[in-house]
């Protein structure tokens, strides 16, 4: 029998460097973007976050997509 993944919803998260701490360790934060539709191109995406943190002075040092599907047995 086949399983089918159906797209349910997607995040956007983006860390980035908030701050040093006083020994010198980056602080590193994420923030999250929810409602991603499923259809859009990883490359949008990308550059959503690149345009969203050029308007802060915090260094981004990862952007991640996250999916979530739902297995059904056709």
């Amino acid at each position: 029998m086949a399983v089918e993944a159906l797209p349910l919803d997607s995040a956007l998260v983006v860390k980035y460097q908030f701050e040093l701490t006083p020994a010198g360790a980056p602080v590193v934060r994420q923030k999250g973007l929810n409602g991603v539709k499923h259809d859009a191109t990883e490359e949008d995406l990308y550059d959503v976050a690149e345009a969203l943190f050029s308007l802060v002075d915090y260094p981004v040092l990862q952007v991640l997509l996250k999916k979530n599907f739902e297995l059904n047995k056709e």
